[in-house]
């Protein structure tokens, strides 16, 4: 291991990295089941399908961290994307609407979008380019990712991560916790308005902030694996909660569910299922734009998340450049193609990975860990998904709550620097997208220098940049 993975010279252990990588798997495994639901519209397009994303997920995810850590020896997870698998499944819709296909048809024209686009990464790694983008983006931005990323978790954790909609009459859906508990809604109206989910909202609220609680008062007493135990914790209160209160087993699935992988039906729908008739029968300036998009939003997303999470685990050089970026885009990129012919959408570094950095994964081994986890649900699947919500989101917080350390970097009398931090701060969260927040940090960055007659400042990369965010915006739909 120590010859493999440099630990010493990298100041961590193999334990350490071992609970690195099982606090990373812990805080993403949701992306196990909510992929292939994603996917197939909650199982609507058929079992079949659905197993053969589940299988997808897994392998294509294992196959992008064990390349993450032998290549790039950095602790950087991987999965399918959220927001890019949502825009796929609208696009899958889209193409069988468009060519009177059914949806599984149209999931295999989409593959090949994601078969290209890895492709093409591929070719870009090798040839350095992403890491020229990279290096392209001013400081200013960079440093102002890694706390936009660290609200953006925060946002999932308080709200979208938890999963409660309300079965009564015009209560907003989803439940977000900062919002409807504690925002305007006094407790009264959410009760008479939030039908069966009430009792469910309470318990998840007590568990979140008890798990963040215990992480935090861990942290504080330097208690290695803090991250990991606090959400042990809020998990044991979540099954007891549910037990005492709300009259439910929370163990009752592990009873009738089923341990073998479904090799079959991922070969049957998914594996190396490729429709490129399909996929240009749409028209080729559509495809190509489909293309592009998926490019566009992928790299910027995978970007971000590398910078971020590698600065907060001071992984960069004194100008935020973080060694080994090439292989760690390669990773990526591999990944993608992965998912392509295994069957599933964009595969791309998970900003989840910050909460296995800062449980002190500094290797390759955390990223390999994780990946065996993945492959191990491919029969413990059932294991993974009785892990609550409400557990994830207390290490969601508290990462997100470090990363905003990274604003003291920031020089606030510079409004290049701070206005288009500012509008990545807000923009992040809000978009729940990494690549759409760091377009327009971008674009404001350059308007910025170019109207203030620093022009030449402004590198020809960043302009080309800005103007397909432009396009990107403003032309494409």
């Amino acid at each position: 291991m120590e010859k493999i993975f440099k630990l010493k010279n990298n100041g961590t252990t193999v334990r350490t990295e071992i609970v690195a990588g099982l606090t990373t798997f812990m805080t993403m495994a949701y992306i196990i089941a909510l992929n292939p639901n994603l996917l197939t519209n909650f199982g609507a397009e058929g079992q079949n399908l659905w197993n053969g994303v589940f299988m997808a997920t897994c392998l294509a995810s294992a196959i992008g961290m064990f390349v993450m850590a032998f290549a790039a020896n950095k602790p950087f997870a991987m999965a399918p994307g959220m927001g890019l698998n949502s825009f796929f499944a609208v696009v899958v819709g889209n193409i069988a609407g468009m060519l009177g296909i059914t949806y599984v048809e149209g999931f295999h024209a989409a593959l090949c979008i994601i078969l290209i686009e890895g492709i093409i990464f591929i070719i870009l790694s090798v040839f350095n380019v992403r890491e020229k983008i990279v290096e392209s983006i001013p400081l200013g931005v960079r440093m102002g990712i890694a706390p936009a990323i660290g609200l953006m978790l925060m946002n999932i954790g308080f709200g979208s991560n938890v999963g409660i909609y309300s079965d009564g009459n015009g209560f907003a859906a989803p439940f977000y916790v900062m919002r409807d508990f504690f925002g305007a809604l006094t407790p009264s109206v959410i009760k008479d308005n939030m039908g069966s989910g009430y009792s469910t909202m309470i318990l998840t609220v007590i568990t979140m902030f008890v798990g963040l609680f215990v992480i935090v008062i861990l942290a504080h007493y330097k208690k290695k694996g803090a991250v990991i135990i606090g959400m042990l914790a809020a998990s044991v209160i979540y099954w007891a909660g549910e037990a005492i209160f709300l009259g439910i087993n929370p163990f009752e699935s592990l009873k009738s569910a089923s341990w073998l992988p479904p090799f079959g039906d991922m070969f049957s729908t998914t594996f190396f299922k490729f429709d490129f008739a399909s996929l240009f029968n749409i028209g080729w300036f559509t495809a190509i734009t489909l293309i592009i998009t998926f490019c566009m939003i992928d790299m910027f997303d995978t970007i971000g998340t590398l910078v971020g999470t590698a600065t907060r685990a001071n992984m960069v050089d004194e100008n935020g450049n973080m060694p080994k970026m090439k292989e760690a885009l390669l990773a990526d990129a591999v990944g993608t193609v992965a998912g392509a012919v295994t069957g599933t959408s964009t595969v791309t570094t998970f900003i989840e990975s910050a909460s296995g950095v800062e449980a002190g994964g500094r290797t390759g081994l955390t990223a390999l860990t994780t990946g065996i986890i993945f492959l191990a649900c491919m029969f413990l699947a059932p294991i993974a998904a009785i892990i609550p919500a409400a557990a994830t989101s207390a290490a969601l917080i508290y990462v997100g709550v470090l990363m905003l350390s990274g604003l003291k970097n920031v020089n606030f009398e510079k409004l290049d620097e701070s206005v288009p931090l500012a509008i990545m701060l807000i923009g992040m969260p809000i978009s729940g997208s990494i690549g759409h927040a760091i377009g327009l940090g971008l674009i404001a960055s350059t308007i910025i220098k170019i109207f203030t007659g620093r022009a030449k400042e402004v590198s020809v990369l960043t302009y080309v940049i800005s103007a397909l965010f432009l396009v990107k915006f403003f032309l494409v739909v």
